[in-house]
């Protein structure tokens, strides 16, 4: 039965950190290009980690009914602050020598992004990413807990209520354990990865 639920919320999580992978790539790029946009965005990523997460899982239930969607939102709201500020970290770090020889070779905006920024960025990713896994466990654990029908939030909330506290424990501590097997094998790939 515990198995049963880890796989609903490990898919909930798998597809919201996807998504904020995605959008993060997508939005760290264009603030990096674009100075305006970066004025304009920032403020607003600020004020995304002000709303407490618990306070929205009912809104986002609401809005979108107690299917995966209003989770999958939550997780990418929860995980995509992480990722695009590493991002954004990342691209200010890179080496101002090695942008100059590109322009000097004559590299346009997408080649210095594809061969200068994006790999100097990768450690600063991965450690944006380690963060938001562990958010993104937590998130569809969350959403689960306010709003659904499976999930380890659900299987929480229905031993909580029949007093079985030793299974509440169990699903606490396959929680943690879930987050740091998450967290380990990352740092595996980052360092496959960055040695490439």
């Amino acid at each position: 039965l515990l198995m049963f639920h880890l796989k609903i919320t490990l898919i909930e999580a798998f597809l919201g950190i996807s998504t904020s992978i995605v959008l993060s790539l997508f939005v760290s790029i264009l603030m990096d290009r674009f100075s305006f946009i970066n004025r304009s965005v920032y403020p607003l990523l600020i004020i995304s980690q002000t709303i407490p997460t618990i306070a929205l899982a009912p809104l986002l239930i609401l809005w979108f009914v107690y299917g995966m969607n209003s989770k999958i939102i939550l997780i990418v709201i929860s995980c995509f602050f992480p990722i695009t500020i590493s991002l954004l970290s990342g691209f200010a770090c890179v080496d101002k020598d090695a942008i100059k020889l590109l322009h000097t070779l004559g590299a346009t905006k997408n080649q210095i992004l594809i061969y200068a920024k994006l790999p100097s960025s990768l450690p600063s990713f991965f450690s944006g990413l380690k963060i938001s896994v562990s958010y993104s466990i937590i998130g569809a654990v969350i959403s689960e807990w306010l709003g659904g029908t499976r999930g380890l939030g659900v299987y929480m909330t229905r031993v909580k209520k029949s007093y079985s506290y030793d299974k509440l424990f169990a699903v606490i501590f396959l929680i943690s354990a879930l987050s740091l097997v998450l967290i380990k094998i990352l740092s595996v790939l980052e360092k496959r990865i960055i040695k490439k």
